[in-house]
């Protein structure tokens, strides 16, 4: 119990230090000729990276069976949040200093920030429903409510992918990670529904087998009793 409180307080310093790098870079006036640029890129990639951490902690957990992995999925897709307000909020401030109309401008006519943008805005529900009294009050409506984060995902590669346009690798490789997640879900429905469909199969003929396969009885027709054969003679 010990080791993994000490592996989930390791795993969240080291969610802490690309933003305590950031920082440091600031105070220290290393942030490069384009700083706007650096925090923008740094806190997106993360944000990326995050996500797919988060959505890879199901497959490890079933295919390693590392469960307590499960732990640490609340608190990834949170710092995958919290790299996500900080690189909005490096746009909207620092870049466009809080004018609205020029944000509103590229949101529309820039693709990639379209995607960006609708990647953000379906981020938030899902960090403000990952209290333990909103996984109660919503009950299977969270499990749904949070497939979204696939979603958010393939559109966050998107605005990844079109931002870089030239040197595509790092979002291809990001893709691709997101692609075998994908295929590994599908893969678990696909198996979830089979298993079900087969239970339900075996559920069937194990109700037909106890009932014998007994003649249906015309209406009308009289029971005749059978005499025991202690009765005979």
């Amino acid at each position: 119990m010990k080791y993994r409180i000490g592996i989930k307080a390791a795993v969240f310093l080291a969610c802490l230090i690309p933003f305590g790098q950031l920082v440091f870079d600031a105070v220290t006036d290393n942030l490069g000729v384009n700083p706007v640029e650096t925090v923008t890129r740094a806190t997106g990639s993360w944000t990326l990276l995050l996500l797919l951490v988060t959505l890879g902690v199901t497959p490890l957990r079933k295919i390693a069976g590392w469960h307590w992995l499960i732990k640490l999925r609340r608190m990834l897709g949170l710092f995958a949040f919290f790299y996500a307000c900080l690189h909005f909020t490096t746009y909207i401030w620092i870049d466009q200093f809080f004018d609205l109309q020029e944000i509103s401008k590229d949101i529309i006519k820039r693709p990639f920030i379209t995607a960006g943008f609708m990647s953000f805005v379906l981020l938030i529900p899902l960090a403000l429903t990952s209290t333990n009294a909103m996984i109660r009050r919503l009950g299977k409506r969270w499990q749904k409510l949070h497939r979204l984060v696939y979603l958010t995902a393939v559109g966050g590669v998107v605005h990844f992918l079109w931002l870089v346009k030239a040197d595509i690798r790092r979002p291809s490789l990001y893709g691709a990670a997101l692609a075998a997640l994908l295929a590994y879900r599908l893969f678990a429905y696909l198996q979830a529904r089979v298993g079900a469909r087969e239970a339900r199969r075996g559920v069937l003929v194990s109700s037909r087998q106890g009932q014998g396969f007994q003649r249906p009885r015309p209406p009308g027709e009289r029971t005749i009793p059978v005499a025991s054969p202690e009765t005979l003679g």
